[in-house]
């Protein structure tokens, strides 16, 4: 006969539920992520090397400035909560937020700002954006948490440049090393860098701020986009914030497994010549050069349509933008007639292609192109480390295509020693004239002129604006839609399950 007292119905019901109970602990979120880069940095110090594959990496996860941008491209609070300038705006004064800790244990003081500053405005530094620093004239620590900025006139961008990752506060216990172990203050710290393979971060358990929800995050570098393809599919990735394959994309939308995410970046994708080096020191030339292309047929072809065109160097989604692509219009007959005119024939440049599919896929199509109006490209394909050393710091090219993804970096065309040579001192005054403007429509009148300038100089041809276009796992929350700084911030993301 069966038993059917009420200890016993409670005792069997509770041994039924116990497999669900255990079922349910088991589908716990993952607190670890893997995700997708096409390159590898070459170093992990963001204060010494212009690779984005840095900042792509440690940006907001590892190292932190006073500022930092947020996803939309704001100027936010980092390791600095508050600051107020003087009122002739010559001298800012920084309270940094108290009982900081670097990675290693070591209290974060105002004296390691001053060393940081120092440090990248040296004689002998080789931060790639000294000019964010031109203008300081000193930085001196008040006390353990304020600094004060002094500068020799204003600066309009000043928040917003010690927001670049070039401008990272770094520890002098450990900058020997930081370039293959890096110490920040951020939400994640350093663990092991398998070269090759993978950069592994460890959530930091002692982070002045918001934990990060995530307590592992491995960065896997696979170049090759078909690779890059299956490593998705098979799970092998999580995410792949700046996805290789546009060709893919759809593939991926139709797969309820994936987000596809696209968004803008600040990437002004152009092909660019040696101002200083003949025929491109001829104004005629590089507009022969500017009417011999097709950008829509570079997007469509190379990008698979993802892609904004542009006809100079600024972001379309900037209030201060003017479309100024008619300027350079594809005109192959305009093109021969301007080469004619500048005495130009038998041109065989060297078109030289770092790796990233936007240069190596849109390179074959600008040869094709230049063909057409009789000039015949060299391309020379080259890894990011030799680019960097011959193109960038040894100016040894006469043709590149590159993304320039920083923020707001028109001003680049008033550096007189940067790759492309280009040297105009109406430039420089239009650029310098920011720093002593603050009504935001005469700044934007600024940077219409500046747009203008550039444009109406042919200094480069400009392709189009880069989009942002990523495949993460479904389930993941809190990863950019957009790239206003090139980061891969993971401060906020987590798994929804």
């Amino acid at each position: 006969m069966r038993d059917s007292s009420p200890l016993r119905r409670l005792l069997a019901a509770t041994l039924l539920a116990a497999p669900l109970l255990a079922g349910t602990a088991l589908a716990a979120p993952r607190t670890d992520i893997v995700v997708g880069m096409q390159l590898e940095p070459p170093t992990l110090d963001p204060t010494s090397g212009a690779a984005a594959a840095i900042d792509e990496v440690v940006y907001a996860n590892v190292f932190e400035g006073l500022t930092r941008f947020g996803p939309d491209g704001e100027v936010l609070p980092a390791l600095a909560e508050s600051w107020e300038p003087a009122p002739d705006n010559l001298s800012w004064v920084f309270h940094l937020r108290p009982g900081v800790k670097w990675h290693d244990g070591t209290a974060f003081t105002a004296e390691d700002v001053v060393f940081s500053f120092d440090r990248a405005m040296a004689p002998d530094s080789t931060n790639a954006q000294k000019q964010l620093f031109k203008g300081i004239n000193e930085v001196t620590a008040i006390d353990d948490v304020t600094v004060e900025i002094g500068l020799d006139e204003p600066k309009g961008l000043f928040l917003s440049n010690l927001a670049w990752g070039d401008a990272v506060i770094v520890s002098p216990a450990s900058i020997d090393t930081d370039k293959t172990q890096p110490v920040g203050t951020g939400p994640f710290k350093f663990s092991k860098w398998v070269q090759g393979d993978r950069i592994e971060l460890v959530r930091n358990p002692d982070y002045w701020g918001e934990p990060a929800k995530l307590e592992r995050a491995t960065f896997k570098f696979i170049s090759d986009p078909t690779a890059a393809y299956a490593a998705m599919m098979s799970g092998d990735i999580d995410a792949f914030p700046v996805f290789p394959a546009p060709e893919n994309l759809a593939q991926f939308q139709a797969d309820s497994r994936f987000q596809v995410i696209v968004g803008s970046t600040e990437g002004e994708t152009i092909l660019a010549m040696n101002n200083k080096r003949p025929p491109f020191d001829d104004i005629r030339v590089r507009e022969a050069i500017g009417h011999a292309i097709d950008r829509k047929a570079i997007i469509d072809g190379a990008m698979f349509g993802y892609g904004t065109p542009i006809g100079s160097h600024f972001a379309p989604h900037n209030a201060a933008y003017e479309d100024l692509t008619g300027l350079s219009g594809h005109d192959p007959e305009k093109a021969k007639a301007l080469l004619a005119e500048a005495g130009v024939t038998g041109l065989k440049p060297t078109l030289v292609l770092p790796p990233p599919t936007y240069a190596r896929r849109g390179g074959e199509i600008v040869a094709s192109q230049l063909r057409a109006v009789g000039i015949e490209p060299q391309i020379v394909n080259v890894e990011w480390a030799q680019w960097l050393e011959q193109v960038f710091k040894n100016h040894d090219f006469d043709m590149t295509i590159i993304s320039h993804t920083e923020p707001m970096d028109i001003e680049i065309y008033a550096r007189p020693d940067y790759y492309f040579g280009y040297d105009d001192p109406v430039m420089r005054a239009l650029i310098r004239g920011l720093d002593f403007t603050s009504k935001d429509e005469e700044r934007n009148e600024l940077l219409r002129a500046a747009q203008e300038r550039v444009a109406t100089h042919f200094v480069n041809t400009f392709l189009f604006q880069l989009a942002k276009t990523g495949v993460a796992d479904a389930r993941l929350r809190g990863l950019w839609p957009n790239s206003p700084t090139q980061a891969t911030d993971l401060t906020a993301v987590y798994w929804a399950e």
